[in-house]
């Protein structure tokens, strides 16, 4: 059997292992980047048909590139990012190989490099990078059982409101996914539930200036760690529809019956949580504050930003909020699918060493794991709160580029 020799072996084809591949360019260093389907499979084939990103265009890039023939101001559709990430692939000129699947990595006997076995034989190398991105295996909790008569789907599964059976439809989750899909349901016409779990809601502007650039402005991209009790917390925010400011409320004005986090399923009916008005209300204090820091910042720094006293305007406690659902039964309330907004798990049971954690996370160092040659790049906080976002990734690339070299 023939085994090929690569200097850095980059698993993954998506914005982290293109990335990786620019910076060790720019380094002359010797490498190879292996993807499993093609670039951005994640893109094309697990996000709904309407998707577009959540941040403007002149934010969600490389700082290396533009996206062509779009407002910097507006939000990039799923297809002209899976565009994008081809085309800064040509520009670069990464060595990208598809369809190699890695079934399976070691350190080669003596603990110096790796072996990958592949779907097309295997490659040593000197240097490995896991850039197969946070999102890798949808979890469904195991809670509403196959024969309850609905159909259930994760979000990641979900493509536009024609592929579910007619009748209402409950979605179990409330980041940025959840209230996207739920809101594009509801406008196609159907009777739509949303489980609401804690959640921040930052704006979508404000001032002028786009959330993407508050957060930079007050350093929240910078953050370098969850804090206590963060690990449960989602976002919501929307690029959709020119973007806007998710307000649960408004959500609710429109249509959308909200209930609170589901806790369990017996004799057809969904048990709800009691905790759906708390959960509105962290969630609207978390948007004032940020508001709030965003004015300090704006006398503070002595910026000539307009004032807009219209944002702090709050909506009606609805119906739904003040006397809401603890129980939920399916047949009654015609829900026929139910779409799981509920994340991912990491799954690197292909990584055949002992460097994860109780909850299958590797441990390491802003990307640096334990194992000489063996690096993580693209997952959550990897060294801050922006590592798994297009621009945030492309840094910790340069930074871990930077230690290959070395």
């Amino acid at each position: 059997m023939t085994i090929e020799k690569a200097g850095t072996l980059i698993i993954g084809g998506g914005q982290a292992g293109l990335a990786m591949s620019e910076h060790l360019g720019k380094l002359n260093m010797p490498h190879l980047v292996v993807e499993r389907h093609r670039i951005a499979e994640r893109w094309r084939t697990e996000r709904w048909d309407s998707l577009v990103a959540n941040g403007p265009a002149w934010h969600d890039r490389f700082p290396t590139q533009t996206f062509d023939g779009i407002d910097p101001g507006s939000f990039a559709t799923k297809d002209r990012i899976v565009a994008y990430l081809e085309a800064h692939s040509r520009q670069i000129k990464a060595p990208v190989r598809c369809g190699v699947d890695v079934k399976a990595l070691h350190r080669k006997p003596g603990g110096k490099g790796f072996s990958a076995e592949t779907t097309t034989g295997v490659i040593e190398a000197d240097n490995v990078v896991v850039a197969t991105g946070p999102f890798q295996k949808p979890v469904i909790p195991a809670m509403i059982p196959g024969d309850a008569g609905v159909m259930q789907i994760h979000s990641a599964h979900y493509r536009n409101p024609a592929q579910l059976p007619a009748g209402a439809v409950l979605v179990i989750g409330a980041g940025s996914s959840g209230v996207q899909i739920a809101d594009e349901i509801r406008r196609a016409g159907r009777r739509v539930y949303l489980c609401v779990g804690p959640h921040d809601r930052p704006p979508r502007a404000y001032r002028g200036k786009d959330f993407v650039w508050w957060l930079g402005a007050l350093g929240k991209w910078d953050a370098k760690a969850v804090t206590p009790g963060m690990e449960h917390v989602t976002i919501a925010v929307s690029g959709a529809h020119g973007g806007h400011t998710v307000d649960f409320k408004r959500l609710a004005a429109e249509g959308v019956t909200l209930l609170g986090r589901a806790e369990g399923y017996s004799d057809g009916a969904l048990r709800i949580a009691p905790d759906l008005a708390a959960n509105i209300a962290a969630g609207d204090a978390n948007y004032l504050s940020v508001l709030d820091e965003a004015d300090a910042h704006v006398a503070r720094m002595g910026l000539d930003l307009p004032e807009e006293p219209e944002a702090r305007r709050v909506e009606p406690t609805p119906e739904c909020v003040a006397n809401p659902l603890l129980s939920l039964d399916l047949a009654s309330a015609g829900i026929s699918s139910v779409i799981w907004a509920t994340g991912y798990a990491l799954d690197f049971g292909w990584v055949k060493m002992d460097i994860f954690d109780g909850k299958g996370r590797p441990v390491h160092e802003r990307g640096v794991s334990s194992v000489p040659g063996l690096y993580f790049l693209g997952l959550a906080w990897l060294s801050r709160r922006a590592s798994p976002f297009i621009w945030g990734v492309w840094h910790d690339a340069e930074y871990l580029a930077a230690r290959i070299a070395q």
